[in-house]
């Protein structure tokens, strides 16, 4: 059976002056993502902390202390909307 766990991370993320942008985290070393837009840029993210954390619970390592499991409470976000006019 696989066990399925939820954690937040906080990440920040910055315009680049060449176009694009970059995430990184201080929640979680070696957390680096770029992308064209904001959404995209949060989606690799996203998959880079899976893979970090991943190989922190394969190797048996102790995950960063500022990594939460998820308490599924649902707080007030905003969310990058992209729209073409």
């Amino acid at each position: 059976m696989i066990k399925v766990s939820e954690y937040l991370i906080s990440i920040k993320i910055e315009e680049l002056k060449e176009g694009g942008y970059i995430a990184t985290s201080n929640d979680i070393q070696g957390l680096i993502a770029q992308g064209r837009t904001i959404t995209e840029t949060m989606e690799i993210a996203q998959d880079v902390a899976r893979k970090l954390i991943e190989s922190y619970t394969e190797h048996d390592d102790p995950l960063p202390f500022k990594i939460e499991l998820s308490k599924k409470v649902i707080q007030d976000v905003k969310i990058p909307v992209n729209v073409t006019v």
